[in-house]
């Protein structure tokens, strides 16, 4: 009788991890109908220098869009890069990513696609073929009108390279957690702000920026490593970057520290109370990368206006102060 029991169990077990398996290989790929933003790119030169602003600073597109550590390195030092794309991202056991070519090449690049395909990619994180992408990375969903199209008119104007990017490489864990986690599903229901708040000191500026363009709450929040959904409260820090030997080695720093972001708020023993004034904070920004091995992307940060960088100070130091530990910034395991 146990001999029965213990064989339908198992055979139970077979039927219901060879359903999630078909059910993942079925799903990992599921491609979403959301309408197109009707949005228009520009060749106001006005516009084209506003997004120029945007992708080579805060919203940092210039140091991941390369096609290798060694580009991202300097884009990184301010080098113009061409945004071909192919870099190698490694996702731990959830696979590679490789970012896509952001000039307008007509084979292998953004030249292939239609201004809305783009728009729906940066507004509903739905790329053109349908499928949906990590949306965690890309967080410009709720971005105004004005800087989505300003971003795209400035890749339309690069000159055009020809590179052909590998297909992101999921593994089955990989694949699963597309399904299941909802950092992988379309952004449905945006809410852009009507107008991007001008490019002033102010808390409304910082909280924009902070959000949409620079993502400081993307890496400022401690979160889940395979499925990057929030596990602690947002600008407390505490996500942590597994080594990235590669990137490491080039830079000359140790190929085997993990590192965790620092705690953002305004509370006593945060990293953002080490500065006392915002010309403090400012002072800091414009040294640029400090930590070899840094994930910040301390290049393009260190480019933004006075005006922003003070917006991102007054937003922050707004905030409740969070006393949550991070631990050690650095570390081995």
């Amino acid at each position: 009788m146990l001999k029965k029991i213990v064989f339908g169990i198992l055979i139970l077990l077979m039927v219901v991890i060879g359903g999630f398996v078909v059910y993942v290989q079925l799903n990992w790929d599921k491609t979403y109908d959301i309408p197109y933003p009707e949005l228009q790119v520009s060749t106001d030169s006005t516009v084209i220098e506003r997004g120029k602003y945007l992708v080579h600073g805060p919203a940092h597109c210039s140091n991941c869009h390369v096609g290798s550590v060694e580009e991202m390195i300097a884009a990184d030092a301010g080098e113009n890069i061409p945004l071909k794309g192919g870099a190698e991202f490694p996702l731990g056991p959830i696979g590679v990513l490789y970012p896509r070519n952001l000039t307008p090449d007509p084979t292998t690049g953004i030249g292939r696609y239609s201004d809305a395909e783009i728009f729906r990619m940066m507004r509903h994180a739905v790329k053109p073929d349908g499928t949906a992408t990590l949306s965690v990375l890309m967080p410009f969903w709720d971005m105004a009108d004005e800087d989505l199209i300003a971003v795209v008119s400035y890749l339309r104007s690069l000159a055009p390279v020809k590179n052909e990017v590998p297909d992101n490489d999921w593994t089955f864990m990989g694949k699963a957690v597309r399904v299941l986690a909802s950092s992988f599903q379309p952004i449905e229901n945006p809410k852009p702000y009507p107008k991007a708040p001008p490019m002033a000191p102010t808390i409304e500026r910082g909280e924009y920026i902070s959000r949409y363009v620079a993502n400081c709450v993307g890496c400022h929040t401690n979160r889940d490593q395979m499925t990057f959904e929030a596990i602690g409260p947002e600008y407390a820090g505490g996500m942590e970057f597994e080594p990235w030997p590669e990137f490491a080695l080039a830079v000359g720093g140790d190929p085997e520290i993990w590192s965790r972001t620092p705690n953002i708020t305004p509370h006593p023993n945060s990293a953002l109370a080490k500065f006392k004034t915002v010309e403090e904070w400012k002072a800091r920004f414009r040294q640029g990368r400090l930590i070899n091995i840094s994930q910040m992307h301390w290049g393009p940060f260190s480019r933004m206006s006075d005006e922003d960088l003070e917006a991102l100070y007054l937003y922050l130091t707004s905030l409740g102060p969070s006393d949550y530990d991070v631990g050690e910034l650095l570390f081995k395991k």
